[in-house]
């Protein structure tokens, strides 16, 4: 939670009164986090220093958080995770004029290089120098430290301004609406008239039903396996909800669907052990699979299946392509509600808490999101 401090710095023309130390979350081991008294961050040249107002978590957090990913900073009490965050511009670093103090700002997870072949290309989410912070790369609570604190220090290349119409929590949610709109961009960005079928119907699937809607996709089909967000997916536009645990095999009702032809896209969000199989059996031939997920763990797919019906297998990685910028300009026009799929709201100080619901799923948690 917020709080005051005995010392605080003093106002410039480009900083506000700001306190030295804030509360932040810090991994000192695998499974252990602590709320502990942390410096506030400096900005440097490029860099604005947000006070976060909200931060979102994911299941990549859930990796972090019990260091199962690659590429984070030691535990050893300082390091902060977080990446989905959205908040106002505390500080200005060397050189910004971009941004001003009290901008209500949200921030992209990735910042890369900006020197190697990828970054110019704008695949800046596959940078070649990916967690050498020292080549410029940067990854929000990954690679770097990110937004589970009072105070988080972002550079402005990863930063876009917040129209006044959209809350500071919903803002936090285009961390999410940027990866629905990357997979979008990654097959190749036409919806219109064409059938699509989401796998998983978390806060990125259930994004995806509302870009696939204002798009023109029809039929869009939703596939998971829990009531609530099916349920809520389908007054975002799904046309047709697949319960998996009800229904006999998930690729024979999408196929009995749409006339034994398949989808021409598929979105896999879930991750699963089989769903990147469910995902090539139920696209038509010479359609496109975009792999979304992370997976836990290797999985098996019949590759032949693929290659037999030309279909294309596209991966990702966040938000790349400054899909932010668009994802907020959605939200702002009422294309993306973000309201319903923010659950549940902790406190820093109960960050476990909101791990351990995460994890187990208790109350049916969609988008958690911690207020500093």
């Amino acid at each position: 939670m917020s709080r005051e401090t005995d010392h605080v710095s003093t106002m410039t023309e480009n900083t506000q009164t700001i306190p030295e130390t804030m509360r932040a979350a810090v991994m000192f081991g695998p499974g252990d986090m602590r709320v502990v008294d942390k410096p506030v961050p400096k900005p440097g040249p490029g860099e604005i220093l947000v006070r976060v107002a909200a931060c979102g978590m994911c299941g990549t957090d859930i990796k972090i958080y019990f260091g199962k990913f690659a590429n984070t900073p030691p535990y050893d009490g300082n390091f902060t995770p977080g990446h989905e965050l959205a908040g106002t511009v505390a500080a200005l670093g060397e050189g910004v004029n971009e941004f001003a103090i009290g901008d209500h700002v949200v921030c992209e997870a990735h910042k890369g290089c900006g020197q190697c072949e990828n970054c110019l290309d704008g695949e800046y989410t596959a940078c070649l120098n990916y967690g050498n912070l020292s080549k410029g790369h940067r990854a929000l609570g990954m690679s770097c430290d990110g937004g589970f604190a009072e105070y988080a220090v972002v550079h402005i290349n990863q930063t876009y301004k917040v129209p006044k119409n959209v809350s500071l929590d919903e803002a936090a949610i285009a961390v999410t609406s940027g990866t629905s709109l990357y997979a979008i961009d990654r097959m190749g960005g036409y919806l219109a008239g064409r059938s699509v079928a989401i796998i998983g119907p978390g806060p990125v699937g259930l994004v995806l039903v509302q870009i696939a809607s204002a798009l023109g996709a029809s039929p869009i089909i939703l596939i998971g396996t829990r009531e609530n967000r099916l349920n809520l997916g389908k007054e975002f536009g799904a046309d047709h909800i697949v319960h998996v645990k009800r229904e006999e095999s998930p690729v024979k009702h999408v196929m009995e669907l749409t006339n034994g032809r398949g989808v021409d896209y598929t979105f896999e969000c879930a991750g699963g052990d089989q769903s990147v199989d469910h995902a090539i059996s139920m696209t038509r031939k010479a359609g496109a699979v975009v792999l979304v997920a992370f997976y836990g763990d290797s999985v098996s797919i019949d590759i032949n299946k693929a290659i037999r019906s030309r279909i294309d297998l596209l991966s990702m990685r966040g938000e790349g392509r400054q899909v932010l910028k668009r994802a907020v300009a959605l939200q702002e026009h009422g294309k993306i509600n973000a309201a319903p799929i923010i659950t549940h709201r902790f406190p820093l100080e109960k960050i476990t808490d909101a791990f351990e619901m995460f994890q187990s799923r208790r109350d049916n948690p969609i988008k958690i999101l911690i207020k500093p």
